[in-house]
């Protein structure tokens, strides 16, 4: 009874709290046509504090959303432009010497900011990525002997293109497993496509106002890490994240052979944080089966090693977990 009680309030809380959720969306909406999944992606990275990679082909509004994005929340923006020609220090920043006071000082690089966007981070060679990941994971930088705290929140959204492979160096799994999601965009439908021209040729784009404060994000994770998750979700995420591991053990024989790595728990952590947020956004002070499944792909599609039968076959991590979670029980 103490428990209900305890959701009860939470369930109030986070109706009070999460009304600029409602907000943040109408103003997405004003600018990006479509792409809710994007929008809710963006937002479950920003309420659980973690780092999203979006992939797709070029010109689907992915650098508008963001940007977007940080003017609605009143921080921070800057966009770094991957080319192989980048250097760690062109994104964390470097030191200077100045003759005017005779030592070096230390010049921030873009990734000082609330929203960095890693335009095409797969153009970069591997020293630029690892600074980046190093900043995404521990949320500071060295420069020279000293050690910077970048601001909070901090939220990286990093793109790639899927179609050119010529001139790019491919993220080692280590480095996509940093991602909290890895999220597929695909074309807008015709309707879309047809008020996307029509609002581009009319002329400027509408522009938004802030309508939250990075303090209220802050405020709003407090939130989300105080939503109830019950012993049978948790095992619900557990049995999803086994199953990428040993998927025999659940009655899928047939995928053995497809998988060569499956979720660490570094998986587990984040389906339940994204689950949490999926489930603040819907206004519920606690998770459902259906919360989990909704993030499930966003969460897995990118820690799951396929094999060369995998790939021989077509088989995509996409069509494994969809496969899993109709199989794991649910409870």
């Amino acid at each position: 009874m103490a428990e209900a009680i305890d959701i009860r309030e939470l369930n109030v809380r986070i109706e009070q709290q999460s009304g600029f959720v409602t907000n943040l969306v109408h103003g997405m909406d004003q600018v990006i046509v479509g792409q809710k999944h994007l929008v809710d992606s963006l937002l479950i990275s920003l309420l659980s504090d973690g780092h999203i990679l979006l992939e797709g082909v070029p010109g689907l509004a992915k650098t508008l959303a963001i940007k977007t994005l940080a003017q609605l929340i009143d921080s921070d923006f800057s966009r770094i432009q991957f080319t192989p020609d980048l250097l760690p220090a062109d994104v964390i920043g470097t030191m200077i010497y100045s003759q005017k006071d005779e030592n070096f000082q230390v010049k921030n690089g873009p990734v000082f900011a609330n929203f960095v966007l890693a335009d095409e981070i797969n153009r970069a060679p591997a020293k630029v990525q690892s600074a980046l990941l190093e900043a995404m994971q521990e949320h500071q930088v060295t420069i020279g002997s000293d050690t910077f705290a970048l601001p909070s929140p901090f939220l990286v959204m990093a793109t790639q293109n899927p179609i050119e492979q010529e001139g790019t160096y491919p993220l080692p799994e280590a480095q996509v497993d940093r991602f909290m999601l890895k999220v597929v965009i695909d074309y807008p439908t015709l309707e879309e496509e047809k008020q996307i021209i029509r609002e581009n040729i009319m002329g400027a784009l509408p522009t938004v106002r802030p309508v939250c404060s990075a303090q209220e994000i802050i405020n709003a994770r407090e939130v989300v890490r105080q939503v109830y998750l019950d012993e049978k979700i948790e095992q619900y995420i557990a049995d999803i994240v086994f199953a990428t591991r040993y998927p025999d053990r659940y009655g899928l024989s047939e995928l053995k052979n497809l998988i060569t790595f499956g979720g660490s728990p570094r998986a587990s952590i984040n389906l339940a944080k994204a689950a949490r947020a999926y489930a603040f956004i819907k206004r519920r002070g606690y998770v459902v089966p259906e919360d989990v499944r909704a993030v499930a792909h966003d969460v897995l599609r990118h820690r799951i090693g396929l094999s060369y039968e995998a790939e021989a076959t077509n088989v995509t991590s996409e069509e494994i977990v969809s496969k899993i979670i109709n199989k794991v029980e649910v409870p």
